[in-house]
């Protein structure tokens, strides 16, 4: 193939360059609505507003408890995913991560249906433990946790099964039981991955709407995250709505740039 030849097969088609510019349009032009109509000279006192702080600190602790869950569950689950062989296990990956598909709202509705108060488990935790999750602050980090952790869960999975064995295999042949080889080999080794699913499960978990909405409700100061706030806030005061959106937009620009393509490397 001559030069002219590779020039020509790398020219990229009018016509695609066209419909990219567009989609690109498309992407970035509700953000500059956004940005157009933000009241910026007034977004200090906006931020002051007791219902907008006390969204936006529900929103960091339940979302940082929410990925703190999803560690502690979603790991393990990860490391059966990718190193068990068992009957079932393709349908049991499909489930854990139908939440990534599903309509939130939906999600919601089956949290509620299994644990509320009359709810497949939830009778049970209320009448043996009292413990009622529905419209509370620790039923808002179930929903976050239900919808964020499919993200750590496939981000730690990928790592698990493209990492180098032979450093495990090593340690346990100079005697390194399974949980030492674990704890100072494999979790270093998939540190970055793990890394970048529970940052991915954060931010997810913080713009959480339809699950915690429909199963914990929207109560101020006790779940109504960032998302519900502004969700109300459109209904009457537009400039707090645009003042919230910001933050979460910030945000998760914020998440993108920094995990750059490592999501893309281990998806």
């Amino acid at each position: 193939m001559t030069r002219r030849d590779r020039r020509r097969g790398a020219r990229t088609p009018a016509a695609m360059t066209a419909l990219a510019a567009l989609a690109i349009g498309f992407v970035l032009l509700p953000f500059a609505g956004l940005l157009q109509r933000a009241p910026w000279s007034d977004l200090g006192a906006q931020f002051a507003e007791p219902g907008v702080r006390d969204a936006l600190g529900l929103s960091i602790s339940t979302a940082a408890s929410a990925t703190a869950l999803s560690l502690v569950l979603g790991v393990p689950l990860a490391w059966l995913l990718a190193r068990t062989t068992f009957p079932g296990r393709a349908l049991v990956r499909a489930l854990v991560l139908l939440p990534m598909v599903l309509p939130p709202v939906v999600g919601g509705a089956a949290l509620l249906f299994a644990l509320g108060r009359r709810g497949l488990v939830g009778q049970w935790l209320d009448q043996w433990l009292g413990i009622r999750l529905p419209f509370t602050t620790a039923g808002v980090v179930v929903a976050e946790t239900f919808v964020a952790m499919p993200f750590l869960v496939v981000t730690v999975e990928a790592a698990l099964r493209g990492m180098d064995r032979r450093y495990e295999d090593a340690a346990a042949t100079l005697g390194a039981g399974r949980w030492r080889v674990f704890a100072q080999v494999t979790l270093p080794l998939i540190g970055p991955s793990l890394a970048a699913g529970a940052v991915l499960c954060w931010a997810r978990a913080l713009g959480e709407f339809g699950a915690t909405i429909t199963f914990a409700g929207n109560l101020q100061g006790r779940t109504q995250t960032l998302p519900l706030a502004v969700f109300e806030a459109l209904e009457r005061d537009r400039g707090a709505a645009i003042a919230l959106s910001l933050v979460l937009v910030a945000v998760s620009l914020t998440v993108l740039a920094l995990l750059r393509d490592r999501w893309f490397a281990v998806s």
